[in-house]
């Protein structure tokens, strides 16, 4: 087992990017795990936040560990993303984004940004946001389904076959054993909050990535004194392997380089289109994604 704490500024940290970890774990190619307290969002908001951005080629996926966010997209609708909810988006031969949800009014906000490679049939295809509130995401003890399937529980998000994205948490002392589906060679994990043993310990804020093989994942979640008994929340994913090669553009990652000129000039495209546009904000202060 390989552990990493990445490398970041402020309150992100990078653990995963396409040009290191993303070419051994791929579908899985990009992790961010963002840890903001009151202080940090609030100056965020003063600084205008993240700015609009592109992506093509690839599928965004961000869960919430603790606090919420709000989103407002006219065409979508408007609710919250929190504990056990996910924001999936589908970039495919092109969108904008970066403003499409808002931090609640929380203490501290904390969760992942997780990128997925898209197949060829996908890569440049057209492009979906869905925001699925808790409710509707399955739960099978110990996980929420925020992709693929775990038992007979499966995710209504609409990913690619042969992938699976689990938010876990586990109390102190609990064990769990993940056995990852026929093809799946693929896993990793990154813990948010909490201590695991996992063989040797995984402490918060660190990604573990197992070797390749289908041998279940025995984990034990080792909270004590030390982290005041507190809970173990973590992210695991599991996969078929990505048979392509990665090209990266700035924002993008595609199967060939083809496939990556095509989804860079339909960012160019949609780059124009949404300067004409103008002003996107809704009420609640969110923007739209663009696409």
């Amino acid at each position: 087992m390989q552990q990493t704490r990445g490398h970041g500024e402020g309150f992100i940290t990078r653990l995963m990017s396409p040009a290191d970890l993303g070419q051994a774990l791929k579908p899985f190619v990009f992790l961010d795990i963002f840890d903001a307290d009151r202080a940090m969002l609030q100056a965020v908001e003063r600084s205008g936040g993240m700015p609009i951005h592109p992506h093509s080629g690839v599928a965004t996926v961000t869960v919430i560990t603790e606090g919420h966010m709000r989103y407002d997209d006219p065409a979508i609708g408007a609710g919250e993303i929190a504990y056990g909810s996910v924001e999936w988006m589908r970039a495919g031969g092109g969108v904008w984004h970066g403003k499409e949800m808002t931090a609640g009014d929380v203490s501290r906000m904390q969760g992942f940004q997780l990128w997925l490679a898209l197949p060829p049939e996908l890569e440049n295809g057209p492009a979906e946001s869905r925001y699925i509130e808790t409710g509707d995401i399955p739960y099978a003890w110990p996980a929420h389904i925020i992709v693929g399937k775990y038992g007979d529980a499966r995710s209504p998000v609409p990913a690619p076959d042969g992938i699976n994205y689990l938010l876990v948490t586990l109390r102190p002392g609990e064990s769990w054993s993940y056995e990852p589906p026929p093809g799946h060679s693929v896993g990793w994990l990154a813990l948010a909050k909490g201590t695991l043993d996992a063989g040797s310990t995984i402490s918060a804020g660190e990604m573990a990535i197992f070797e390749n093989g289908e041998a279940p994942i025995s984990l034990q979640a080792t909270g004590g004194q030390a982290t005041g008994g507190e809970d173990a929340v973590f992210v695991l994913g599991s996969a078929v392997p990505h048979p392509h090669p990665l090209h990266l553009g700035h924002y993008s990652v595609h199967t060939s380089a083809e496939a990556l000129a095509a989804g860079e000039r339909r960012i160019a495209e949609l780059g124009q289109k949404l300067k004409e546009a103008g002003d996107r904000q809704t009420a609640s202060g969110s923007v739209p994604v663009f696409r």
